[in-house]
C-alpha cells in the first residue's frame, strides 16, 4: 500500500479523534451551563461524573464513523476495528458506572444519617447501596460477555455451549447454589430490612452497629472497634437483637444494692435530679423501684430513657456512679452489710 495513502488515512483518523474531543468540549460546556440554571443538582452531578467517560466515547465514535472513509490494509483495519469495539465497550461501561454513582450520590445526599431520627435515611442508604452493588455486578458480567463476543473464536464456542445449555445450566446451578442463596438472602434483607446500616444489634453475644451490607456478608462494628463478619444468610436464619428496628430511642436500667435501711423515696428524688441535670436523658421515662428483697440487701432498679443506644450506655454509667456516690455520702450506714451472730459462753452476742 502507498505510504502517502496510509499517512493520509492515519491523518484522517487522528483528525476525527481531535474533532471528537472538540465536540466533547462544546457539548459538555453547554450541558454545564444548562445544568447550572436548573433547580435540581442531579444534572450537575451527572454532567460532572460523565465528563470523563464521554471524553473517551465521543472521539471513539468519531474515529469509528471515519473508519469507512479511509483505506487501510485489511489486517490493520480489522485490528483497529476490533480494538475500537473493545475500547468503546469499556468506555460505555465506565459511563454506566458513573451514572449509577451520580444517582446514588444524589439520593444519599437527600437522606442524611447525621440526625437524631434517621430511621428513614438508614432505610434508603441500605437499599441504595445494596442495589448499586447489584447493578455493578450485572454491568460487569454484561461487559465481560460483550468483550468476549467480539472474538470470533469465542462466538464459535458460544454456539456449542448454547447447544448444551440445559446440562450446563444444571452444573452451574449446582456449583453456584450457595452464591445464589446468599444473593437472594441479600435481596430479602434489603427489601424486608430486618437490619439497616448503622442499626444497633446484638449478635453472637456482641454489641455493635451494622457497618456494611454487601451481596454476601454483613460487617458489624463491635463497641471495641473489632469487626464481626457474618454471612448475610445469618440475619435470615438466626435470631438476633435489633435495638433500632423501629426507632433509635431506648430504655436503660441500672441496678444497685443497698441495706434495708435506705430511704427509697429520697433515692428516687436524687435519681430525678441526676437525670434532669444530664444532657443524655431525653425526658421520656424515669423511675426507681424496689425490684427484689434478698436476705441481706434490697435490689433497686433505676429506669431511664435515652435517644439512642450510645447515649443510653453513657447515661447508665453516669446514673450508677452518682447514685452510689449519693448513698456513700448521705447514707453510709445503708451500704450493703453482712450481719452475723457469734455465740460465746454464757450467752449470745449479736454483731
Amino acid at each position: 500500500m502507498d505510504i502517502k495513502i496510509l499517512a493520509l488515512s492515519v491523518g484522517v483518523l487522528v483528525a476525527a479523534g481531535l474533532a471528537g474531543l472538540l465536540a466533547h468540549w462544546l457539548i459538555f460546556n453547554a450541558l454545564g451551563r444548562v445544568a447550572a440554571r436548573t433547580e435540581t443538582d442531579l444534572d450537575d452531578r451527572l454532567v460532572a461524573r460523565c465528563r470523563g467517560p464521554a471524553r473517551l466515547i465521543i472521539p471513539l465514535l468519531a474515529v469509528s464513523f471515519a473508519g469507512p472513509l479511509v483505506k487501510l490494509p485489511p489486517k490493520l483495519a480489522s485490528g483497529l476495528t476490533h480494538a475500537l469495539s473493545i475500547t468503546l465497550i469499556i468506555a460505555v461501561t465506565w459511563l454506566f458506572l458513573k451514572v449509577a454513582g451520580a444517582i446514588e450520590e444524589w439520593i444519599l445526599a437527600r437522606y442524611t444519617v447525621d440526625v437524631v431520627d434517621n430511621l428513614q435515611a438508614r432505610k434508603i442508604h441500605t437499599q441504595v447501596r445494596f442495589f448499586r452493588r447489584v447493578v455493578i455486578v450485572i454491568i460487569a458480567v454484561i461487559t465481560l460477555a460483550a468483550i468476549l463476543m467480539t472474538f470470533k473464536q469465542v462466538r464459535q464456542v458460544g454456539t456449542s455451549i448454547l447447544a448444551s445449555a440445559g446440562v450446563l445450566g444444571i452444573i452451574v446451578g449446582m456449583a453456584a447454589q450457595r452464591t445464589i442463596s446468599n444473593l437472594l438472602a441479600g435481596i430479602q434483607v434489603v427489601v424486608t430490612q430486618p437490619i439497616r446500616l448503622d442499626d444497633v444489634v446484638i449478635v453472637e453475644g456482641e454489641w455493635g452497629r451494622i457497618e456494611e451490607i454487601t451481596l454476601t456478608y454483613v460487617v458489624v462494628r463491635i463497641w471495641d472497634l473489632r469487626r464481626l463478619v457474618l454471612p448475610i444468610t445469618y440475619f435470615i436464619e438466626k435470631p438476633f437483637q435489633n435495638w433500632t428496628r423501629v426507632s433509635a430511642d431506648i430504655l436503660g436500667t441500672v441496678f444497685i444494692y443497698t441495706d434495708y435501711t435506705i430511704p427509697v423515696q429520697e433515692l428516687r428524688e436524687e435519681l430525678n435530679r441526676i437525670l434532669e441535670a444530664s444532657p443524655l436523658w431525653d425526658g421520656k421515662a424515669a423511675g426507681l423501684l424496689v425490684t427484689n428483697a434478698k436476705e441481706t440487701t434490697l435490689e433497686l432498679r433505676a429506669l431511664m430513657s435515652a435517644p439512642d443506644a450510645s447515649k443510653a450506655w453513657g447515661l447508665r454509667c453516669h446514673v450508677r456512679e452518682k447514685l452510689v456516690e449519693f448513698v456513700q455520702k448521705n447514707y453510709p450506714d445503708s451500704l450493703p452489710r453482712v450481719r452475723a451472730e457469734l455465740e460465746r459462753e454464757g450467752g449470745r452476742g449479736a454483731v
